[in-house]
């Protein structure tokens, strides 16, 4: 017997799609963790009204997903869906990335008057101070930007940048933009003629691993970064 239940609820075209699931093995499949559906399902019937016990006609389930392979339709409504996470969870999630934020400011940021690092309490203080909302699914580097600029209100911090000159294959452009944009400011960008980019991009000193493991990950090792001097 399934003690919790909860809803992944996935939109497409004016059409609602719901699942009932297990909150904590639901939570891993978004996170990546397990891939195995049959440990996250309560069942594997498909609605449109879970509340109401409304199952998704055949028609709008193929004209939405294009099949009428049941497992393929699960694993698009899991992946593509919103977890309606349980409090407890969404509080965790939302804990351990402040934590990470947090950390990150305070090995990338440092007070300008001092030079020396703010004390993790004292970040910690100052986001509570400038009612800073986490999002628990976003990397910290997609929201460290806007959540400097709300800390500065509050304490001065100054950081080390680094500029990168970047080049990503016309196939991972798209992605690796997403990236550029989230981890840095552009200071040029460079199209060229077979759709492939070439970019200056200004970092925090301490963001540059993770951008070059992002980028690695999404253009298979083929993007190059290099630090400009």
């Amino acid at each position: 017997m399934v003690d919790k239940i909860t809803v992944v609820r996935y939109s497409f075209a004016g059409e609602k799609f719901e699942l009932l699931v297990k909150p904590d093995p639901a939570l891993d499949f978004k996170l990546g963790k397990i891939s195995e559906i049959s440990k996250v399902l309560v069942s594997d019937e498909i609605y449109s009204d879970s509340n109401k016990g409304t199952r998704a006609s055949n028609e709008k389930l193929l004209k939405a997903f294009k099949t009428d392979d049941t497992l393929k339709i699960l694993e698009q409504i899991l992946q593509k869906g919103e977890l309606n996470m349980t409090t407890e969870q969404r509080r965790k999630m939302v804990d351990d990335k402040r934590k990470q934020i947090i950390n990150f400011i305070s090995k990338t940021y440092v007070d300008p008057k001092s030079h020396l690092p703010h004390p993790p309490l004292r970040i910690e203080q100052a986001m509570t101070d400038a009612r800073i909302s986490i999002d628990p699914f976003k990397n910290t580097d997609e929201q460290i930007k806007d959540i400097v600029q709300s800390l500065r209100t509050i304490i001065a911090l100054k950081s080390e940048n680094l500029t990168l000159e970047i080049s990503v294959p016309a196939q991972f452009v798209a992605q690796s933009y997403t990236v550029l944009k989230s981890t840095g400011t552009l200071k040029k960008e460079d199209w060229q003629p077979n759709g492939s980019l070439k970019a200056i991009l200004e970092i925090p000193a301490a963001a540059r691993p993770n951008v070059i493991d992002r980028l690695g990950a999404i253009t298979k090792g083929t993007a190059t970064v290099e630090v400009m001097k």
